[in-house]
């Protein structure tokens, strides 16, 4: 049965920060919830079978509108989403993970990366698996950093394995640390959100910071230390179980890939698929899933990753 609920703005600048330039973010909330948005001045009127949930929807954004701070469409995704699960009172209060290099606050944005933050800081490894522009990197570099701020780790060891995705590595000019710094090239930009770039060569020459191939890890054991491991699903199994065993006394590490991009050449043989079945359930050990409702990058990307799954 078809229904009719309405809500009234306090103010214009609050009714025009929920509907978005030329009411773009009314477009979307047609079409996450089903129902159809109308805004006249300040008054909303929603309407459809779902009209009350649907409505829900603008509460949970209240603390955007209410304080006109910027919305995007990804919080709005992560916002209804919240709703569905009746959580969004959890979501609301997704507590500041750290700032960035520029002071800005570094918050979860959905529900999904919240559980993330949270099982880095209670387990000792966590896996982070989802699409491209889900914060997996950005938040474990910036937990990261946190750790070493508060002194519970000494150093960031952030490493990836080198595997050529169309290019051939040894084709690459230069010696062999400019071959692989392209490789590692997203580590270094998750990390200068979160610190000064100038600071980044005395880190590593004081190794409180070591960026490298996933082969120099071999034969290591890795104490207090905070471990990222990048674009995991570009492992072995036995690389896999390699890097995993490298986790000594104080040291945290997170495991973050995409198992929809593997580069191997076979790449059923991703040591990222079958961690999961291998370790579900052991103690101290999470796994975190994200999908295309997480993306926080440029709206196009997650619109690109649904076009991706719908063409299997």
């Amino acid at each position: 049965m078809t229904e009719t609920r309405t809500f009234a703005f306090p103010h214009g600048a609050a009714a025009m920060c929920f509907a978005g330039p030329q009411e773009a973010h009314l477009a979307l909330v047609q079409t996450l919830t089903g129902c159809q948005w109308r805004l006249r001045g300040t008054e909303l009127q929603v309407v459809g079978p779902q009209a009350a949930p649907a409505l829900q929807l603008v509460a949970a954004l209240r603390p955007f509108w209410q304080d006109d701070r910027p919305l995007s469409e990804a919080d709005i995704r992560a916002a209804w989403q919240a709703v569905q699960e009746n959580r969004v009172q959890a979501w609301q209060e997704r507590p500041m993970l750290t700032r960035d290099r520029r002071g800005s606050p570094v918050q979860s944005r959905t529900l999904n990366q919240q559980r993330y933050v949270e099982a880095m800081e209670t387990h000792d490894l966590t896996f982070g698996i989802g699409p491209a522009g889900t914060g997996k990197t950005y938040l474990a570099a910036m937990a990261a950093v946190r750790a070493l701020q508060q002194r519970l780790v000494d150093r960031l060891v952030l490493t990836r394995p080198a595997v050529e995705a169309g290019e051939r590595l040894g084709f690459l000019p230069g010696d062999l640390q400019q071959k692989i710094d392209p490789y590692l090239r997203p580590l270094y930009d998750a990390l200068h959100r979160a610190i000064d770039p100038d600071k980044i060569p005395q880190m590593l020459e004081r190794g409180t910071l070591e960026i490298a191939p996933l082969a120099y890890m071999r034969g290591r054991t890795l104490e207090r230390a905070f471990v990222i491991v990048d674009e995991a699903q570009n492992t072995t199994p036995s690389q896999m179980k390699m890097i995993l065993t490298r986790l000594g006394l104080g040291s945290r590490m997170v495991v973050t890939g995409d198992v929809t991009q593997v580069d191997l050449p076979n790449p059923r043989q991703s040591g990222l698929l079958s961690v999961a079945d291998i370790l579900q359930g052991v103690p101290g050990v999470a796994f975190v899933y994200f999908d295309q409702g997480d993306v926080v990058r440029h709206p196009l990307v997650q619109r690109i990753v649904e076009a991706y799954e719908a063409a299997g």
